[in-house]
């Protein structure tokens, strides 16, 4: 970036954080802040260790310095600007969930747009959302728009807020399936049997939620599908599963057909190769289901977070607080757009071009010396993508 460029960007992300009022996080007296200022050359240099008290007002903070990036820690300390985290003395910390389209199996770098990347990521946030809210039962969520590829949600229910790393590792680790014991899903019940002497075992999936219910989810979708095929059809492709042969494929579909109210009930046990297929969909809902997060993010208890309201210094977005009925409307590419950046173009020097969309339309960008609209210009010029226009 050159420094035209650079000094371009730094002058208008003053004047956004002129007209722009920060709510800062809860606590915000202890947590450690740190940004990123607009230097020369490719490297980034990080100035950390600061309490709000150093910073002063945030918003003449970020009016002064308008740094390239901003964070808060999402840890709570009694002296959050020591100069190493041992000194710090950690109190609690907010559980953070980060997304980043970068990062998801969906998307294939290279050939999806940065609009599909950012659906892909956003489908996952929904996705993530349903392990918190109804497997968890969280309430107290905040849902971010980063500004660059993903979304953060910050968890701050008081019986988190003190968990060690540990703890938070087996949060990840369910929200991710990783590990998932079929058999622990199972919950077993010892019943009186008709006519039997001796009580007798009922075992049935617990599907009232969590994995219980989406395994049994996809496993019920595939029981339909074999009801609806014809008998030689609905064989083969039962045996089209590793270790079914011709006659767990006619034991299945048997009990697919005598019994189909039990298995909507739970009871996937009822026969052993029904149980075994059954399992094989455990698999398929860790691979559909899972969210898949940055995993570190969550388990460090003194990561730092973008702040919301501030600007994303490698995109020219906001960092967007999202409430949750707002969620599905949601456009990242239009609803993150300064406003500031709005209403006027400028000059500048495309040195990659390619389609932009942003701002509700798409733009095809050439190479060379034109007049954009300025979000389009500060988004190409955050990116790397083009230089301001040297003034005439």
């Amino acid at each position: 970036m050159e420094e035209r460029t650079r000094a371009y960007l730094r002058g208008r992300f003053r004047d956004h954080y002129r007209r722009t009022e920060i709510t800062p996080p809860p606590a915000a007296n202890e947590r450690e802040w740190g940004y990123i200022p607009f230097t020369e050359g490719p490297g980034t240099t990080m100035v950390r260790h600061k309490s709000l008290l150093e910073l002063g007002s945030l918003e003449d903070f970020l009016e002064r310095k308008r740094p390239q990036h901003v964070y808060f820690s999402v840890g709570r300390y009694r002296d959050p600007g020591a100069s190493s985290m041992s000194k710090k003395d950690w109190r609690a910390s907010d559980l953070v969930f980060d997304l980043d389209a970068d990062h998801l199996p969906s998307v294939t770098l290279g050939e999806d747009s940065y609009a599909e990347m950012l659906e892909k990521c956003k489908d996952a946030l929904f996705r993530l959302l349903d392990f918190l809210e109804d497997d968890f039962g969280f309430e107290a969520l905040e849902i971010v728009f980063s500004g660059g590829r993903g979304y953060h949600v910050h968890v701050r229910d008081e019986n988190v807020l003190h968990l060690e790393r540990e703890h938070r590792r087996e949060i990840v680790d369910y929200v991710r399936g990783i590990g998932l014991d079929f058999e622990r899903l199972i919950e077993t019940e010892t019943v009186a049997g008709l006519g039997r002497k001796t009580p007798t075992e009922r075992r049935t999936l617990r599907i009232s939620g969590g994995w219980g219910k989406r395994i049994h989810g996809y496993f019920m979708d595939f029981v339909d599908e074999l009801l609806a095929m014809e008998e030689d059809e609905a064989l083969e492709r039962l045996q089209e599963f590793e270790g079914i042969g011709e006659g767990k494929a006619q034991a299945t579909l048997n009990a697919a057909r005598n019994n189909r109210e039990g298995l909507e009930a739970g009871n996937v046990t009822v026969h052993t190769a029904v149980a075994q297929l059954a399992e094989r969909f455990a698999a398929e809902a860790v691979e559909r289901d899972n969210a898949p997060i940055d995993e570190p993010v969550t388990t460090d208890t003194n990561r730092l977070i973008r702040l919301p309201g501030s600007l994303h210094g490698g995109s020219a977005l906001k960092v967007v607080r999202i409430d949750r009925d707002d969620l599905e409307a949601f456009d990242p590419l239009v609803d993150a757009v300064p406003e500031t950046f709005t209403g006027h173009e400028i000059a500048v020097d495309v040195t990659r071009g390619g389609e932009v969309e942003l701002g509700g339309d798409t733009f095809t960008v050439s190479e060379g010396d034109q007049s954009l609209p300025e979000y389009v210009a500060a988004f190409l010029m955050a990116r790397g993508r083009a230089e301001k226009e040297k003034e005439a």
